[in-house]
């Protein structure tokens, strides 16, 4: 199939269980308090097709890109909008009190409102953490490295293990209190345990074709506070393969594509130094600076140059970083199958720390540190979900599932006006004042934000076609 069917049919599938999964949250939850449902919508405009069941229309619309649920008491097709008093079925005469139906959203106290608001997003989240549960359940990738001898594949300057005097190739033959020739898993551990403090080490380096044992002591340090340990922070950058790096993806319109690097290449050496991993290229290109590299190519058995010039922004991963544009296929694993408790241990970290990059993202886009052409639209997961698709294991497309999910519930979450959280802190400021905000008002402040968010989808769609290089004269 090509990859462009592949692509568009893997993205519907993926955000119609995403959509689905959110409103059925909210169908949920409504009908547990009592709310008349009117509608459950996939997509948004023309009814393609569905059926009645009770008081709900469930119906797919012609336009894939998200859903709905309408109660009684809504307006429009975007389940936030609360019609006015006036226009209420429910409503008695107009110089008479308005008397609501019990299964009106607005006949419900604000708490459930606000319940019902917030089970959109909270059913994401349980997808996300039921999806990476279940991985690590069934197919949970553990890289080789972490049970083979400590080598270094690279270390910064002006970091702990460079002022200890360690270098790249260095074996770690004793480490605090770890066994005898550690793993890198024992050293992460023993690390762990002694964060800001000097740990005794002693590698072992060749040294004219001899083995040279060397004692040194290296500070542990941690800026993360325990939020995301990390190795790399104090210099200790574990060598995770012996072979070259290969390239899986090369990202359109980023330096790596421009200089002609393509998926398969393996990149031998960046300016004379052999790096085997991401982290070792990341901390390589930390320290070189916005100063062009040289990448050593072996690209079909021909040995080749390209000159990049690395372009600052968001790895991906939470931080900013100079960056070529390239995604390695990842180091040697072996399978393992964790038990449910282990597992949803795991689960929970991971979407903890996946949940503090996006939000660190957006604290990026509005504060002006990150670019607005980063975002991705429907073409851009398209291309994504197309990708994790094609590999042979299920693992990167329920990751790429549980991320997005992960992403549509806290984005869902923010205070914007016919989002769930705008709902949710409307709710609150009416709480606040103890009376209902003027329809008047409400209406016109879900226009401006339909105006603002249709705009903002304008934009990301055009982000998206411009990432394609579609005019470019390079041929694929």
């Amino acid at each position: 199939m090509p990859f462009f069917l592949t692509a568009t049919i893997s993205m519907l599938i993926v955000l119609g269980i995403m959509v689905l999964v959110h409103e059925a949250g909210h169908f949920i939850a409504a009908k547990a308090f009592g709310v008349r449902v009117e509608v459950f919508s996939i997509g948004f405009g023309t009814r393609l097709l569905g059926f009645r069941y009770g008081d709900t229309d469930y119906r797919i619309c012609i336009l894939p890109l998200g859903g709905y649920v309408k109660m009684a008491g809504e307006l429009g097709g975007d389940g936030t909008m609360p019609l006015p008093a006036s226009s209420s079925a429910s409503a008695q005469e107009d110089d008479g009190p308005r008397v609501l139906d019990p299964g009106d959203l607005n006949a419900k106290p604000r708490w459930q409102r606000m319940i019902i608001g917030f089970a959109g997003p909270f059913a994401n989240f349980i997808l996300a953490f039921a999806l990476m549960t279940g991985l690590y359940m069934m197919h949970n990738e553990v890289p080789k490295f972490l049970s083979q001898s400590a080598v270094l594949d690279f270390v910064p300057t002006n970091t702990p293990a460079a002022r200890a005097g360690l270098q790249a190739g260095d074996k770690i033959i004793h480490f605090d209190g770890a066994p005898q020739d550690p793993t890198w898993n024992d050293v992460r551990i023993r690390a762990a345990l002694n964060v800001n403090s000097l740990v005794p080490v002693t590698v072992q380096r060749i040294v004219n074709g001899q083995p040279k044992d060397i004692q040194t002591q290296v500070e542990i340090i941690d800026p993360t506070r325990g939020q995301d340990f990390s190795l790399s922070d104090s210099g200790l950058i574990p060598r995770m393969q012996s072979t070259p790096l290969k390239v899986a993806v090369v990202e359109s319109g980023f330096p790596a594509a421009k200089a002609g690097l393509k998926a398969g290449d393996f990149i031998e050496e960046i300016n004379g130094v052999a790096l085997h991993s991401i982290p070792a290229v990341s901390a390589y290109l930390h320290q070189n600076g916005k100063k062009p590299v040289t990448l050593t190519i072996l690209s079909h058995g021909k040995t080749s140059t390209l000159t990049v010039t690395p372009k600052w922004g968001d790895n991906g991963a939470g931080s900013m970083g100079y960056r070529l544009g390239f995604g390695a296929e990842p180091p040697p694993s072996t399978i393992e199958q964790m038990p449910f408790l282990a597992a949803a241990r795991k689960s929970a970290i991971s979407n903890y720390h996946y949940s503090g990059y996006i939000l660190d993202v957006l604290h990026r886009l509005l504060t002006h540190r990150s670019e607005f052409q980063q975002l991705s639209g429907p073409i851009g997961i398209a291309q994504q979900t197309g990708q994790a698709v094609e590999t042979d294991s299920l693992q990167p497309i329920i990751a790429l599932m549980a991320l997005i999910s992960l992403n549509l519930g806290i984005m869902n979450l923010l205070p914007i006006p016919i989002l769930d959280g705008g709902m949710i802190t409307l709710l609150i400021i009416e709480g606040i004042l103890r009376h209902d905000l003027k329809p008047e008002i409400k209406e016109r402040l879900y226009q401006v934000a339909f105006v603002m968010l249709v705009l903002f989808f304008a934009f990301v769609m055009v982000n998206d076609v411009a990432k394609l290089n579609l005019f470019s004269g390079h041929k694929l």
